[in-house]
């Protein structure tokens, strides 16, 4: 059994130890014990393993790719520094947005996923040249976390409460590269990609979950439900070929800022067919599937919670200015 099968084994596995199923603490175990924290992987294997996580579990597949997304900076703007255990990386700035003031911070995050889990986090920090990227380790930060602060409907497990760096002494962190830098593309909006290979393994969850219940009540010969079914597969594969294909040219060692539109088009592409894929699987399983005992009623919560990501209107306006000011994009995408 490949390490990937094996950390989505155990991630599924993960015992039920909170109100909606496995929370936080239980899925980083899972992860710690799955062997690819510290794996060295493929881009291939990466893509397997960001989709079989999100597919077992999709709070464990969020934390999973805030590991990789930190582990990639480290690799980027600070090589000589091998952080063990799970890391995360904290951007979300609420009303009052971390800031360096003089020695100090100042502000808060928001959306601090895995706080209550992560071994190491980097933050960043506004300054007047850019964000300035911050490592701190988990007992720097103790009394500085609420989790519990995270009342939401889906993504419970994750604990994206607050934290709080009012007055912490920048000299405490390490600073990984310098101002602007976690800013730099294709590796900021190119890293898109990640999350939403989370997204695609809880569509294809969903979708194996429809075809199961549509046997078991020998429906799946129905016409209407044969087509829903259909739909359902072909979002998933149409949201594989585009992240397939976003992640081949944001990973290669040549990669240009250009090829982060890639990434943000696949990432648009999928949450847009993850829709289309709850909209169908609602109409062919029916009020059942709603119940909060059924296997995909958690799984609709998290998605359609863990799809709507900041601004995505934003993000569609930039990518299409910018293909269309640029020839080479262009001629790309239009032709």
């Amino acid at each position: 059994m490949t390490d990937i099968a094996r950390a989505a084994r155990l991630v599924a596995q993960a015992p039920c130890d909170g109100p909606d199923g496995p929370s936080g603490p239980a899925l980083a175990d899972a992860l710690r014990q799955g062997g690819l924290l510290d794996a060295p992987l493929s881009v291939g294997q990466l893509f397997e393993a960001l989709a079989a996580i999100g597919r077992a579990n999709l709070s464990a597949g969020r934390i999973f790719e805030g590991h990789v997304n930190a582990a990639k900076l480290l690799d980027l703007y600070a090589p000589g520094d091998r952080r063990g255990g799970l890391l995360g990386i904290w951007g979300a700035d609420g009303p009052d947005p971390v800031r360096i003031d003089g020695p100090l911070l100042r502000g808060q995050k928001l959306f601090a996923s895995g706080a209550d889990v992560l071994d190491h986090v980097i933050v960043s920090a506004g300054t007047g040249d850019g964000p300035q990227l911050l490592l701190f380790s988990r007992p720097q930060l103790e009394g500085r976390l609420f989790p519990d602060e995270w009342r939401v409907s889906g993504m419970k497990a994750t604990a994206s409460g607050r934290c709080d760096l009012e007055g912490l002494a920048v000299a405490e962190a390490l600073r990984i590269g310098g101002p602007g830098d976690y800013l730099i593309e294709p590796h900021f909006q190119g890293g898109v990609w990640r999350y939403a290979a989370v997204q695609l393994g809880a569509m294809r969850a969903l979708t194996a979950i429809t075809a199961d219940q549509l046997q078991r009540r020998g429906q799946d010969a129905a016409p209407l439900q044969a087509m829903r079914l259909r739909r359902m597969v072909t979002a998933c594969e149409t949201a594989r070929l585009w992240l397939w294909q976003a992640a081949d040219r944001v990973e290669r060692p040549d990669a240009v800022p250009e090829d982060a539109e890639a990434a943000i088009l696949a990432r648009l592409l999928t949450a847009e067919e993850a829709v289309a894929l709850m909209n169908a699987m609602d109409q062919a399983l029916g009020a059942a599937s709603f119940a909060t005992a059924h296997p995909a009623d958690r799984i609709r919560r998290d998605l359609g919670f863990y799809i709507r990501q900041a601004n995505p209107d934003g993000l569609a306006l930039g990518a299409m200015a910018r293909i269309l000011q640029s020839p080479a994009l262009r001629d790309r995408w239009i032709g």
